[in-house]
């Protein structure tokens, strides 16, 4: 049997990320996905709305890094859950079981969006410092090559 999804869209809000009584995390989120098609005579595409669930360190990761508006792509497995209501009612609802989430977008796309933007670095390069200024490439050194640069050819292209 093969029960995989794949989807891509954008939070519809900030995840919501909880803990069971025995400490696993998990992350209750909804992605908005567009239609591939136009409904009707109207030029907008339709949406739907598919509520997905992450587990364990992909919740964790889910609702520390995603906010409302980011675009993800989220991997996972369709599951059917079923309860009866407070008031006797038989219900149903589908709900993507995610493994993976991706970031869809750049961190400038999100935050255009709207979402947060991350706290900066307080140092551009990391823990290791600013390159020297004498070496363009920072620490690294790039390896000896055998190609040679070539004289200015262009007079003789036909273009």
């Amino acid at each position: 049997m093969l029960n995989h999804i794949v989807i891509m869209g954008r939070f519809t809000r900030d995840p919501e990320l909880r803990r069971t009584g025995s400490g696993i995390a998990v992350a209750s989120f909804t992605v908005a996905v567009d239609r591939d098609f136009k409904s009707g005579n109207s030029n907008e595409k339709e949406v739907d709305f598919i509520d997905c669930v992450a587990w364990r360190q992909t919740g964790e990761f889910v609702g520390k890094y995603f906010k409302k508006g980011r675009m993800a792509v989220v991997s996972g497995k369709l599951q059917i859950r079923s309860w009866t209501d407070k008031d006797g009612n038989k219900r149903r609802t589908a709900e993507v079981v995610a493994d993976n989430v991706y970031f869809a977008d750049s961190k400038s796309d999100s935050n255009a969006k709207g979402a947060p933007a991350a706290a900066p670095a307080p140092n551009p390069y990391g823990a290791y410092g600013a390159p020297p200024a004498s070496n363009p490439y920072g620490a690294y050194t790039p390896p000896a090559s055998d190609f040679a640069m070539l004289e200015d050819d262009d007079a003789q292209l036909p273009f």
